[in-house]
């Protein structure tokens, strides 16, 4: 089978196609033949050792599949499903053996892009608005990179709540994007200073909550338009990491929380996977929640993906077709 594989950590080009033979599931595990494959993130990180992982390994933490085999105690699923996962590596592949607990089952109306394109976001952005700050209506909440997967996807959730959103994205295009998934306001970051435009924006008040997964270059920015324990989400770093602070800042900036969640952690549980899973799988059956699939490349362009996705060249979700 085709898989991109890293040997040594770096830039894209530590992204390498190579032949794999096609693995056996063990006791409760299954494998899945994939048929799209979510890029994310956190596939950078663990591609520049950000997180760290023995080398050699496969890439990639989310897909969507046919049920090929099962082992021994599998219950859950049976061959011939459609299923998808996220947070298990080793997904950038034409096949993949997983857990077969964190497998869930595809509605019969969504196809293996939407499914791929839900998982990792979607239950990001689930978790985000619902438990680490637990939005609410009538609340003020500013998502950055709000044209993004995620961005787009906690614009809905946050705008179905009945809370009021300011986002944040990098061009016009991108501006009109976040404003036709709900955004009240949108900030041209490249045109115009964040901070004092959401400062204006809430007549000085501040922000109930920000959810930022850029990091480094809007850190410092987040804390004073946060107002009065505000919380400050940080649940990812595209622009890297943010450098080590004293907490005092924090009380000195109005008593504000910092959290820093993962999503492994929102979805420890077979309960917690279900639940987040159903929600969001269940809102984009219905309409509620609408995906955008962005951009699509074939397996063998991994490379090309991972250097659009850092250069802030995609919107929406970006996939692998294997």
């Amino acid at each position: 089978m085709k898989a991109i594989q890293v040997r040594a950590v770096g830039g894209p080009e530590a992204l390498e196609l190579v032949d794999l033979p096609v693995p056996e599931p063990k006791e409760h595990e299954a494998l899945v033949e994939i048929k799209a494959i979510g890029v994310n993130f956190i596939d950078v990180y663990f591609r520049e050792g950000r997180y760290p992982s023995q080398t050699p390994f496969t890439v990639g933490q989310e897909a969507a599949g046919v049920v090929g085999k099962v082992g021994a105690g599998v219950r859950n699923v049976k061959v011939g499903d459609r299923v998808a996962y996220t947070g298990l590596q080793g997904s950038y592949a034409e096949y993949a053996v997983v857990d077969a607990t964190r497998l869930v089952v595809i509605p019969e109306k969504l196809d293996f892009e939407q499914a791929a394109a839900a998982m990792l976001q979607g239950m990001t952005a689930h978790y985000l608005v619902n438990d680490s700050y637990p939005l609410a209506a009538g609340e003020t909440s500013l998502i950055h990179a709000a044209a993004g997967g995620v961005g787009l996807l906690l614009v809905q959730m946050a705008k179905n709540i009945g809370a009021q959103v300011i986002g944040t994205a990098g061009s016009e295009e991108k501006v009109a994007l976040a404003r036709e998934a709900g955004a009240d306001e949108v900030i041209n970051y490249s045109t115009h200073d964040f901070e004092a435009e959401t400062k204006r924006l809430t007549g000085g008040k501040g922000v109930h909550v920000v959810y930022d997964g850029v990091g480094r270059t809007t850190f410092d920015k987040d804390l004073e338009v946060l107002r009065p324990r505000g919380y400050l989400v940080l649940f990812g770093g595209a622009s890297g990491a943010v450098p080590p602070f004293d907490p005092i800042l924090l009380s000195r900036k109005g008593s504000l929380f910092l959290t820093r969640p993962t999503l492994a952690h929102y979805i420890a549980t077979r309960a917690e996977l279900e639940h987040r899973a159903s929600g969001v799988l269940g809102d984009i059956v219905s309409g509620k929640l609408k995906l955008r699939v962005g951009h699509k490349y074939a397996l063998a362009d991994a490379q090309q993906a991972h250097r659009d996705l850092e250069g802030r060249k995609t919107t929406g979700k970006v996939l692998l077709i294997p």
